[in-house]
């Protein structure tokens, strides 16, 4: 059995892991992610026979009973990068020993949902509505770090998207990954397409302030992109390493976000904190489902 070195999976000294702060006993099989910690604390209530509560800088858990099923809450802060630390610490969690440093023989999956808020590309979408990520579309580079990349993406609709959009060779290549359809078969009713993760909320988004893009066509070229009847829905920064580091970890991973900005039509609803608690209520109701019954919707 291969030993992972210390270096390599950083385990503190109270034996939780390096950024996440977690024990392994504190990880339940169906996790819920979210990026502020503050939501963390407001869903804290719905959860019932609280076993653990930790903070690590913009990590914070909370490990809970919701419906009888063991939830596990977690904020994983802004963008892919904090998704890879949450990701490959998530995994060790369940799938290596910590006190011999050896991969388990028996795989541990997962089941993560994240809840988001993003911005609806195309002009059909309104505010207040869910938009589950069939797809999500990495322009972010991350996943191009990790050999199997290829077996986990959709290499024509990246070539197709690239051709489409006149891709720049000094931008990472794009990568395009499907989502967990366990988890989608319960968001049948949501609008379901394509999520563009961007690795930033400005220029990568197509916002315009002082700085003019490289690409001034670039929000009407991914509007207009359509592979095997879908279309780019949305923005956002995490769901392409969640759905990525998923299928490459075995996990069922997928990103479903509530719309606050319309794009097309230049709105944006800043007072949507009541709303995404609705939403967050939903998301436990669905990762608290058996698979079976999912199958069955």
């Amino acid at each position: 059995m291969k030993y992972i070195e210390p270096s390599e999976l950083v385990i503190n000294s109270d034996g939780s892991v390096f950024h996440l702060h977690m024990h392994p006993d504190q990880l339940a099989d169906n996790v819920l992610l979210v990026g502020d910690p503050d939501r963390v604390k407001l869903l804290r209530g719905m959860l019932t026979q609280i076993e653990s509560d930790t903070r690590s800088r913009e990590f914070v858990s909370v490990t809970g009973t919701y419906k009888n099923k063991r939830i596990t809450l977690l904020s994983t802060g802004i963008g892919t990068d904090n998704i890879d630390i949450v990701m490959n610490e998530l995994d060790a969690l369940a799938n290596v020993d910590f006190k011999t440093r050896t991969i388990k023989k028996e795989h541990r999956t997962l089941k993560i949902l994240r809840l988001g808020t993003s911005g609806a590309i195309q002009p059909d979408i309104p505010t207040g509505s869910l938009v589950y990520s069939a797809y999500s579309a990495g322009i972010d580079g991350l996943l191009n770090w990790y050999q199997g990349r290829d077996k986990v993406c959709d290499l024509e609709m990246e070539k197709a998207f690239m051709e489409h959009m006149n891709w720049s060779p000094t931008l990472a290549t794009p990568y395009f990954v499907q989502n967990s359809r366990v988890i989608g078969n319960s968001y049948s009713n949501a609008f379901s397409g394509i999520t563009l993760s961007a690795p930033g909320f400005y220029g990568p988004q197509g916002r315009v302030i002082r700085l003019a893009l490289s690409d001034p066509g670039y929000l009407s070229k991914l509007a207009s992109f359509r592979y095997n009847g879908l279309r780019i829905m949305n923005f956002e920064m995490e769901g392409s390493a969640i759905a990525g580091l998923s299928r490459l970890l075995g996990h069922e991973g997928a990103t479903v976000c509530m719309i606050i900005a319309q794009r097309s039509n230049k709105i944006m609803n800043v007072d949507y904190k009541e709303m995404m608690y609705e939403k967050a209520g939903e998301a436990l109701d669905r990762l608290a489902m058996e698979e079976a019954a999912i199958e069955r919707l």
